[in-house]
C-alpha cells in the first residue's frame, strides 16, 4: 500500500522503506546524529516527507543525494523501492565509493597461509608420530 497525501510520513520510515538503510532503528539515528540534511538543514527522524523534497544522506559506507518521487510507508523488494526515489549523487561521490569498494580489506585471512587447519593439524601430528 502506498502512503496516500493525507497520511504523514516520517523520513527514518521513508529512509528505511526505499532501503537507504537496513534497519529503521539505524535510519533514526542517522537523523539524531544530523547524517540526514534537507536542503542543507540536519532534519529530525519525525520530519514528513513530502514529494520533491532532496535529501542528503550519510551512510556508514557511502553518500547519497536523493529526491522523493514517491511516497513508500513499508518496505519492498529494491527493485520496486528504486521507483519511488531519484539518485542524484555527483559522479565523483559514485566513483569514490567503487573505488574503496576494490581496495576494502575484508579481514579474512588468505587461503593456506598462517595456522593449519585442524586436518592438517591431525596430518602433521600423524607423520610426528
Amino acid at each position: 500500500m502506498m502512503a496516500t497525501a493525507k497520511e504523514k510520513l516520517r523520513v527514518d520510515k521513508y529512509l528505511w522503506a526505499i532501503r537507504l538503510f537496513k534497519t529503521r532503528s539505524q535510519a533514526a539515528d542517522a537523523c539524531d546524529k544530523g547524517k540526514v540534511k534537507c536542503q542543507g538543514t540536519a532534519v529530525k527522524a519525525s520530519k514528513t516527507v513530502t514529494l520533491g523534497d532532496e535529501y542528503e544522506v550519510k551512510a556508514e559506507s557511502r553518500k547519497w543525494v536523493i529526491k522523493v518521487t514517491g511516497l513508500l510507508d513499508h518496505r519492498v523488494q529494491y527493485s520496486e523501492a528504486i521507483q519511488y526515489y531519484v539518485d542524484l549523487t555527483p559522479a565523483e561521490e559514485i566513483d569514490r565509493i567503487k573505488y574503496e569498494a576494490a581496495t576494502y580489506q575484508t579481514g579474512k585471512r588468505l587461503s593456506k597461509i598462517g595456522r593449519p587447519t585442524k586436518k592438517q593439524r591431525r596430518d602433521l601430528n600423524d607423520f610426528l608420530d
